[in-house]
């Protein structure tokens, strides 16, 4: 049967049509998802798109975390059972919801970026990443201007030590996120936010490169039960 990922519309969404794209490119169904939905519809995985989710009012990610869509999306998440990608402004509204820690901040030159880049992935024993292998280099698409992670550092420190860091930015972060972190995930490896866009790196054509179809292609396998995602790393 094939497998249905949830790409998920908030207004102010931009990224949602690549995110679906990149999902059918990959072989599954996209199960498109609107904000206001009370349900998941029964989907398998769920994408969180990037964009400026309710105009980016008060914080970025801030008021798309009380959409009624998260309302069963959340508590699915954080038992571990449903794997959820946080792309850009989709990591953000991962951090506003408490799915996983730390925020995004402006970027340290104040300036917003758009460029390819290379990204090194640290961790292959996620739902979105077992397909690839810890130390591979691959480039994406890094578009943002609150890109910047941060966190304190006892959190950081939890984060190295468990393993849940995913992906690092290739060289010195361009936004200026704390030990150049470009993307991480929760204890259970299922919940994953990636500040660079995959979706836009899905075939030769259209993006730099088709590193980015890996996410996407991993968690199909993680669903048919080829890549388990790994162990919980929380302690």
């Amino acid at each position: 049967m094939t497998a249905r990922v949830g790409v998920v519309t908030f207004p102010g969404s931009l990224d949602d049509r690549d995110a679906v794209r990149a999902v059918r490119i990959a072989g599954a169904e996209p199960v498109p998802l609107w904000h206001a939905d009370a349900d998941l519809k029964g989907v398998d995985a769920v994408v969180l798109p990037g964009g400026f989710s309710y105009g980016d009012y008060l914080r970025c990610g801030a008021i798309a975390r009380f959409a009624p869509v998260m309302g069963e999306l959340v508590p699915a998440a954080r038992s571990g059972a449903l794997p959820v990608l946080g792309i850009c402004n989709g990591f953000q509204v991962l951090c506003e919801s408490g799915l996983l820690p730390g925020a995004l901040t402006r970027n340290r030159s104040l300036h917003f970026i758009n460029r390819e880049q290379r990204l090194r992935v640290e961790s292959a024993e996620t739902a979105w990443t077992g397909r690839y292998t810890a130390g591979e280099e691959i480039t994406v698409v890094l578009k943002s201007g609150e890109g910047r992670y941060t966190a304190d550092a006892a959190t950081l420190d939890a984060l190295e030590g468990e393993g849940r860091v995913v992906v690092r930015y290739a060289g010195q972060a361009p936004n200026g996120s704390d030990r150049d972190i470009a993307g991480i995930t929760n204890g259970h490896g299922n919940v994953v936010g990636l500040m660079p866009h995959p979706e836009h790196a899905v075939e030769a054509l259209t993006g730099p490169s088709e590193d980015g179809l890996g996410f996407f292609t991993s968690v199909l396998a993680h669903l048919a039960g080829a890549v388990p995602a790994g162990a919980d790393r929380s302690g």
